[in-house]
């Protein structure tokens, strides 16, 4: 009997369901203070809801087709359908730019993940959590989770009634998220057309950004969303300022959870007996850039 072949139990992701859904529904409790109401229910709270049941109609079909092709996809659908809704209950130009900022990056970083996984022709991620049931639903639930925590402080600020001025402190978030978004998107272009050379199948990316940085596209998606934390700042208040955890969250993500962690045991296990790969992983910091040192 081999790995795949062996029945998790479910009740352990039934539990992590359980205890995704509750996160989420203390951060959309916090966000929703002071926030506009439909028939008093809380539109903070309503989206969030929003987020979870786009995952679960979209996992039924994944499940029964055992494909995981739209995951990333339907994850960038989601942001840009809940900032879409959270921004049609305001006129405030800090909504509509912030709407707008996630929606870009969005369908950037979910069209290229979905061409990505559609040259590769699968996930390996999820070759084994695809067959059983609870476990594949309990991805689509974390994604839920993190749209919500992601997006939370710009959820919190397009959906208060607090309405100010952008001013100097959304000047600053936009400079923020422009700087982060040019960051991702230029490394994700190095590595992506690293890879598409077949005399690179067999080498690691260490030119570009790359040489700055060994994760410089996690930088730039934890920069932009510092930006975005910014620019949602002043219409805070009250309980909506825990939503500010937001680029907190994507910082340990990305560098505690899915993000480096995984990608560097891979990297160490294909590369890690190789000088020159031992050298760059020396000379070159994990996460925040700076200029090349000499090897």
């Amino acid at each position: 009997m081999n790995d795949t072949d062996k029945k998790p139990p479910a009740s352990k992701s039934i539990m992590g369901i359980v205890i995704a859904v509750s996160i989420a529904a203390a951060m959309a409790l916090a966000g929703s203070y002071g926030g506009q109401t439909i028939e008093g229910i809380p539109v903070f709270a309503l989206i969030a809801a929003l987020a979870f049941v786009i995952q679960w109609i979209i996992f039924i079909p994944a499940y029964l087709s055992q494909s995981e092709r739209y995951y990333d996809f339907t994850g960038s659908i989601t942001y840009v359908t809940v900032v879409v809704c959270a921004a049609s209950v305001s006129n405030d130009p800090r909504s509509q730019l912030l709407a707008a900022l996630i929606a870009i990056w969005a369908l950037r970083l979910g069209s290229f993940l979905f061409l990505r996984i559609r040259d590769a022709g699968s996930d390996r991620r999820f070759d084994r959590i695809k067959p059983f049931f609870f476990r594949f639903m309990m991805t689509w639930t974390l994604q839920g989770l993190w749209v919500v925590m992601t997006a939370a402080a710009a959820l919190a600020a397009m959906t208060s009634t607090q309405t100010p001025a952008i001013g100097i402190t959304g000047m600053l978030g936009l400079v923020l998220w422009i700087a982060g978004f040019a960051i991702e998107v230029v490394a994700d272009k190095q590595k992506r057309d690293f890879r598409r050379d077949p005399d690179n199948s067999d080498r690691f990316i260490q030119h570009g950004l790359w040489a700055w940085s060994r994760h410089p596209n996690y930088f730039g998606e934890i920069l932009l969303w510092c930006g975005i934390a910014v620019i949602a700042l002043p219409a805070l208040q009250g309980w909506q300022y825990a939503t500010l955890i937001s680029p907190v969250f994507v910082y340990l993500l990305l560098t505690k959870v899915s993000g480096i962690p995984m990608l560097d045991a891979h990297a160490l296990k294909r590369w890690g007996d190789e000088d020159d790969y031992r050298a760059y992983r020396k000379a070159t910091p994990v996460l925040f850039p700076r200029p090349p040192k000499a090897r």
